[in-house]
């Protein structure tokens, strides 16, 4: 079921992302809009639109949080790859995502105070642009 699943996901997300997906939807919304004055824009007419697109909104959701998912997986498992292989990378990096959001801020300040004390000034500068502008 969990292999099926991912696979569908996959599919899914993939093809929901490309032009075809969204010409298709855009089709549909025409369409229903067309459809309007044929049903005299009756709440049952309304409804359709409404529950279709609560329905795929829904559906969407979960597929679309698993290819993300994946993605991030995928992605944390590559950079600790590469800190395991620099000669001097720092290996007590490796799997830090698992942490709590309160030890993450204190390995960044902590990062940003060995910046300040031990390189360039405006390295760090530079970073804290980068984090305000989250």
């Amino acid at each position: 079921m969990e292999a099926l699943f991912e696979r569908l996901a996959q599919n899914v997300a993939g093809w929901s992302g490309r032009p075809p997906a969204f010409a298709l939807a855009l089709g549909v919304i025409i369409i229903w809009g067309v459809t309007g004055p044929i049903f005299h824009y009756s709440d049952t007419w309304q409804l359709i639109i409404n529950t279709g697109t609560t329905i795929v909104t829904f559906l969407m959701v979960f597929l679309i949080q698993n290819a993300q998912n994946r993605d991030g997986s995928a992605i944390q498992a590559k950079l600790d790859e590469l800190i395991r292989a620099l000669k001097d990378g720092r290996n007590e990096f490796i799997g830090i995502e698992h942490l709590s959001e309160r030890e993450l801020e204190r390995i960044r300040a902590a990062i940003e105070e060995e910046c300040t004390t031990t390189g360039d000034p405006s390295r760090h500068e530079g970073v804290r642009r980068l984090i305000l502008r989250r």
